[in-house]
């Protein structure tokens, strides 16, 4: 056998992979069988027998003259960032959470303070081999063999296959990331200057290289314009901030104006508190901080404490037995076009008692790169706003579970926007297929999967199966 131990160690992975598919009775859900999740989804069942990923979740190879990365589908990016950055190489996309893995990022998208210059995951990918659902393992690309695959399979959510080995576009990395944070009192300047950052990759006169911003209040919200900076003292500081202690990042965005961070602590910001989420567990209270053990402050910790709580209810008797109303989840991300970005935050402000929210523009990559997603079909040359909010909201007398977040997905439509689908989903079925490439959808699923032995789409992100 030749190839290199990783790629030798790849291949009995994938090997193992195919075996455990292969026991999996047809009558069964097929689905991963994985520890962590980011997802948001409530699932009917969890299926007796998982497909065996265990031996995929590593990095394969990296070429730093290609600037190119050969990863597995379940290494989260956490594990791959500290395989790049040693190369002075970061993916073009880093998802703000730790455990977010590459093959989810691509197959139910991701976002960070770069894709409004490099877009989604997705478009870095290079190559893939997908397990689909008739078993086969097939190597697509944006040209060539499988490439409606390819196109189709960003936004999927498994519902096509699972990535096995994905090679993608890495860029090169500054030693620190110098930050400064503008305040906006009012949302039009807010949504002007993100168009104007977004398009001209500069902000005041200096180039940028991340932007994403904080509404705090209709009346006060931050953008972050984010530079590459070769030593602290490059970025205008003495030393860099570490936010992975009793500091925590959000709030210094009201606090500074400046600041400075090593590019590993900048990638993570988010994820030592789960943006501001950490704050419903205690997390940011100074006495509780303190005691809580830094290596457990992170956003799969949070994430697992709301799965005790959505299988005891502990809380939420706890609730009832005060009298307070039942709550609403609502966890969303929307991308709303620029130009109606205030429209919508003042809808939003209007009828979601909800803040903090995030903002992070995206616009797909131009150029030789530049092609259609159809199950995701964001308008090519258009800027957008992701709009991220988290959290719960009181059931108001009159309404029921369920009622606010089906109000969010008609205005996001009344927006010209879209949602993503890692959480609660309440569209009917030929909405849903309107919105997500239907046509397109059901092709790639006919030729792929002809058994239909992979949970369609549809039924996984709205019928919760």
């Amino acid at each position: 056998m030749v190839g290199t131990q990783q790629e030798r160690q790849h291949e009995a992975a994938v090997a193992a992979l195919r075996a455990s598919y292969t026991a999996i009775p047809t009558d069964q859900p097929v689905r991963l069988a994985k520890r962590t999740s980011n997802l948001f989804r409530r699932r009917a069942s969890a299926p007796s027998v998982g497909l065996d990923v265990a031996g995929l979740a590593g990095v394969i190879s990296i070429d730093p003259a290609a600037r190119t990365a050969d990863v597995q589908g379940m290494c989260t990016y956490e594990n791959l960032v500290a395989a790049t950055l040693p190369h002075g190489l970061m993916p073009l996309v880093v998802p703000q959470l730790k455990t977010i893995t590459l093959g989810g990022a691509i197959s139910g998208l991701g976002i960070e303070s770069s894709s409004y210059r490099n877009g989604l995951p997705h478009e870095s990918v290079l190559e893939m081999d997908i397990l689909t659902g008739s078993g086969d393992v097939v190597t697509c690309a944006p040209e060539g063999p499988n490439d409606d695959l390819f196109a189709a399979f960003p936004n999927s959510f498994g519902s096509l296959g699972y990535a096995v080995r994905i090679r993608i576009e890495l860029e090169p990395v500054s030693p620190y990331v110098a930050l400064r944070h503008v305040r906006f009192d009012d949302l039009d300047r807010l949504a002007d200057a993100i168009e104007e950052a977004g398009r001209s990759s500069a902000w005041d006169g200096q180039p940028i290289d991340f932007l994403d911003g904080v509404v705090f209040a209709r009346d006060e919200a931050y953008l972050t314009f984010g530079r590459w900076a070769g030593s602290v003292t490059d970025g205008g500081l003495l030393t860099a901030s570490d936010y992975t202690g009793q500091e925590i990042y959000y709030r210094s965005i009201r606090e500074r104006g400046h600041d400075v961070l090593t590019v590993h602590d900048y990638l993570w910001r988010w994820d030592t508190d789960w943006f501001w989420c950490s704050g419903a567990f205690g997390a940011q209270h100074r006495l509780v901080r303190r005691v809580w053990p830094a290596r457990l402050r992170r956003s799969d910790v949070y994430h697992r404490l709301v799965g005790l709580e959505n299988r005891f209810g502990a809380y939420a008797r706890l609730q009832r037995l005060l009298g307070k109303p039942a709550v609403e989840r609502v966890i969303q991300d929307v991308e709303i076009p620029v130009e109606r970005t205030a429209d919508f935050l003042r809808w939003f402000d209007e009828h979601v008692p909800m803040s903090p929210v995030w903002l992070c523009p995206i616009e797909l990559r131009h150029g030789a790169r530049a092609r259609a997603w159809p199950l995701y079909p964001l308008a090519p040359g258009q800027l957008y706003v992701n709009v991220g909010f988290w959290g719960t909201v009181s059931i108001q007398p009159g309404r029921e579970d369920g009622d606010l977040n089906r109000m969010i997905e008609s205005s996001v439509a009344d927006h010209d926007g879209h949602k993503s689908l890692y959480s609660d989903v309440f569209y009917d079925e030929t909405t849903f297929e309107e919105i997500y490439g239907g046509k397109e959808y059901h092709a790639a699923k006919d030729e792929y999967d002809p058994g239909h032995r992979l949970t369609g789409l549809y039924q996984k992100v709205v019928r919760q199966q």
